[in-house]
């Protein structure tokens, strides 16, 4: 993906949100975006929580930690001083309503400021944007509204920064129906800007191709696709109609289209491929409801060939879509969806929704060819009405994962895998926490995190979870401690050893960053009703933290700004204040370095083993077939790691065991239990399924190895796939097969119904119920919420926009969503 830096940096397993076969982020990538709010409070439906499902009862996982020490909360003083000669503030004089900053450039301390007013007056809409720009990490702005002829630039997705530490920047500006479209464009990490009319009006952000940032592509209002391949200066039309495009690799691009002038007509959609920027373009796929992109996989989700046609199965390919695989997972109907969750070049996390109004599902995990999958998760989180799941990819730690399940009494509870997928297990209680009120048996009850479904349902939630790759082991997020997730005030917990062990760091919510590579912790509470001239700082990861007063006349909050990639020892708080008349926006942007006086030695690092809680033990810490150690910062060490730092690590392989293997499609892990079984509906039964173009039959005693996984020698379970030389079709039709005669669809028709038969085999009963009509779908939280609204108790919080934490910012997703 290169450096695209975004408000958070990209992740080495890409992650997608849900939706409708792929959902769009709200606030396209390159920005973060704050808002002067209404003090409206809003609050969250009522919700009930019940008891803990057997299956997901509180357990140790399989491996602690070995912690490392701290002083005592004293070690820091004087910092006041030094503080205040490094805190800048900047106000910015116009009356916009939003602002949007972008980061252009890595360690360049460039920064772009858009702010933008605008009313809407009768058909169209009128407005004023002003554009700033820093050189030194926001501490000074300079308007430069000038570069940009004063034209109102739209706040939606005005924005677009290009790859690859490229120094390009793309304005789009605001256009309507009698107004030609306009784009500014830099090439100088936005000193200068240039500006050029485009032959058509936009519909989406304009998107850079990741290999090569000259070349631009982006669909106009009436669905045209248009490309440039000279930075835009000028503009050529690749296709009329097109529904959806995505850059793929080695300058691919994908599209779908539909010959009847709509894109509405989901499941009648052709894929698309060119690799010369329209020259030739090949139909690689019809009949698609949606498509998307995940590490090497391409992926089509695909009507089916039955009698009514109103199933879907999703297809896979690993050469850009010129050889498709059925993937082994159950059809879905009307009401239900896929969703990638994440996907690298090793394995694909799917979530596969459950039939009817259900607002959950099941994670399945892939083998390395995207095709044979096994059931991770059951009942997992993700609601039908609005897209939301928990789902979280821990990157400070390889292998770890966050999310939700929905409990058979509808309550919500978190749980972790440590072993990307292999077993989920709850998330320890923070040993200085207590369980709330709600919890039946308070020696049971465990930590549950807020994230993409809380922010959903307006809960005092102000971050996801936040973890990055160059801060080994660290996770900051929001949470409660019980049998359920709470809707009261929620806290800040931070996990040192990749989720294994919690403490509360700080009470009530917050909004917080990682700067330093991890080295400097910051946070400010989240009090949107009062102005706020406080902000708290951790240099021994959350378990000590300094306050330091930054001004003497509080502002109004609305957000954290810092650099991506958690290499900068700068923070921007970013609000606004107050006067008779006006509203006007403030940065003020404090530079820590100072505060850390000496560069880090090799006396102020120590070993540590992830995974493992005794380094001396040659068979502890083995996690996906090798250990990992890594040199990190002693806690009570005060001391600046630097934008050099580089993580250094250690890898050394392990023996396997069962633990290197997931259960083999047609198997599953009992509770409480590491073996697996075969499922009781497949027992004697011959495991086939179709796998380039030809019927394989699977001969395995239950287990397959973990993608990725490294392990040597020790335990290895037989398997084989035994090639029945016999050709099989799937339901995608090919496109040299489209003009076939009509005299052989019968016996087509037929042979396709046995496929899908063979493919059902998957493993899990997925028909269950159906629910006819709307979705009013509401889970339950706690019964503290009824007690807190009878009481006028529960805080309201403001409705907010939220950037997605971890994770890649197109937010492609399910095939309801998978793929749009």
């Amino acid at each position: 993906m290169g450096l695209v830096w975004r408000c958070f940096v990209a992740l080495s397993l890409c992650t997608f949100a849900a939706g409708s076969d792929f959902l769009q982020d709200p606030y396209p990538a390159g920005r973060s975006r704050f808002e002067k709010s209404s003090n409206i409070a809003r609050k969250a439906v009522e919700l009930v929580k019940r008891s803990l499902p057997e299956w997901l009862a509180p357990a140790s996982p399989k491996h602690n930690i070995q912690r490392r020490s701290t002083d005592s909360c004293n070690g820091l003083q004087g910092y006041e001083a030094k503080l205040d000669a490094n805190t800048h503030s900047y106000t910015l004089k116009d009356l916009s309503g939003s602002v949007s900053l972008a980061w252009v450039g890595d360690g360049t301390g460039v920064i772009l400021a858009l702010t933008t007013f605008q009313v809407p007056f009768f058909m169209i809409r009128l407005g004023q944007s002003k554009l700033y720009r820093s050189e030194n990490y926001g501490k000074s702005f300079d308007d430069v509204t000038e570069l940009i002829n004063s034209t109102f630039i739209r706040s939606e997705f005005g924005i677009a920064i290009g790859p690859e530490n490229s120094g390009k920047v793309i304005l789009t500006a605001e256009v309507s129906e009698t107004l030609q479209a306009r784009i500014f464009v830099s090439s100088d990490f936005g000193k200068s800007f240039s500006h050029h009319d485009l032959p058509f009006i936009p519909l989406m952000q304009i998107s850079y191709n990741p290999q090569d940032s000259n070349v631009l592509v982006v669909l106009s209002n009436k669905n045209a696709m248009w490309l440039s391949q000279d930075f835009g200066s000028s503009w050529t039309k690749i296709h009329d109609m097109v529904c959806l495009v995505k850059w793929g690799a080695k300058s691919n691009l994908f599209f779908t289209t539909n010959s009847n002038g709509s894109c509405s007509d989901r499941g009648m959609l052709d894929l698309k491929r060119t690799t010369d920027y329209g020259k030739t373009i090949k139909t690689v796929a019809r009949k698609i409801y949606s498509f998307g992109l995940g590490g090497r996989f391409l992926f089509a989700s695909v009507m089916t060939g039955t009698v009514s046609g109103t199933l879907r199965i999703i297809h896979v390919s690993v050469d850009h879509g010129d050889t498709w695989n059925m993937a082994q997972l159950p059809p879905v109907g009307h009401e239900q969806f896929y969703s990638i969750l994440a996907a690298n070049d090793d394995m694909v996390f799917m979530h596969v929704d459950e039939p009817g109004d259900s607002g959950f599902g099941t994670i399945y995990v892939s083998d390395d060819r995207g095709t044979v999958y096994s059931k991770s998760l059951d009942r997992h989180l993700y609601t039908t009405t609005g897209g939301d799941t928990d789902f979280t990819n821990v990157t400070s730690l390889r292998g770890v994962f966050i999310t939700s399940v929905l409990a058979e009494d509808s309550s919500v509870k978190s749980v972790v895998s440590f072993d990307r997928g292999g077993e989920w297990v709850p998330l320890q209680k923070p040993s200085n926490s207590k369980c709330d009120a709600t919890a039946k048996d308070p020696d049971e009850c465990s930590l549950h995190l807020h994230a993409a479904y809380s922010t959903a349902m307006r809960l005092n939630v102000p971050m996801l979870p936040l973890s990055e790759p160059n801060a080994v082991g660290l996770i900051l997020a929001h949470g409660s401690v019980g049998d359920a997730i709470s809707v009261m005030k929620p806290d800040v917990y931070v996990s040192d050893d990749g989720g294994y062990s919690w403490i509360k760091a700080l009470d009530g919510p917050h909004h917080y960053a990682i700067l330093d590579s991890g080295g400097l912790l910051v946070a400010v509470e989240h009090n949107p009703t009062e102005p706020i001239n406080t902000i708290k700082f951790s240099t021994d990861e959350g378990q000590c933290w300094h306050e330091y007063n930054f001004t003497k006349e509080p502002i109004f909050f609305t957000g954290l700004a810092s650099e991506p990639g958690a290499r900068s020892m700068n923070v921007s708080l970013w609000g606004y204040k107050e006067t008779f008349l006006a509203q006007y926006w403030i940065s003020i942007t404090i530079d820590f370095r100072e505060l850390l006086t000496r560069d880090c030695g090799d006396s102020d690092y120590v070993q540590w083993l992830a995974h493992s809680d005794d380094v001396s033990d040659p068979k502890d810490g083995c996690m996906l077939g090798y250990k990992e150690k890594f040199r990190r910062l002693r806690k009570d060490s005060v001391c600046w790691n630097g934008r050099d730092y580089d993580i250094t690590k250690q890898h050394t392989p392990c023996t396997c065991t069962l633990d290197d293997f997931l259960c083999d499609f047609g198997y599953f892990r009992q509770e409480n239990s590491s073996e697996c079984v075969e499922q009781p509906d497949l027992k004697g039964k011959v495991l086939e399924f179709c796998l380039h173009g030809r019927e394989e039959q699977l001969q395995t005693k239950g287990y397959r190895k973990i993608p990725g996984d490294r392990c040597e020698g020790g335990q290895m379970p037989e398997r084989k796939e035994i090639d029945l030389r016999q050709h099989c079709v799937s339901d995608l039709v090919e496109p040299s097969q489209a003009s076939s005669s009509s005299k052989s669809m019968p016996a087509v028709i037929t042979f396709i119904v046995i496929v899908m038969l063979l493919s059902v085999v998957g493993g899990v009963v997925f028909i269950k119920k159906y629910v006819c009509g709307g979705r009013f779908l509401v889970h339950r939280y706690s019964v503290l919420q009824q007690h807190a609204a009878e009481n006028g108790d529960l805080d309201e919080p403001l409705e907010t926009n939220h950037t997605r934490n971890g994770k890649i910012e197109f937010h492609d997703d399910s095939d309801e969503d998978l793929l749009e």
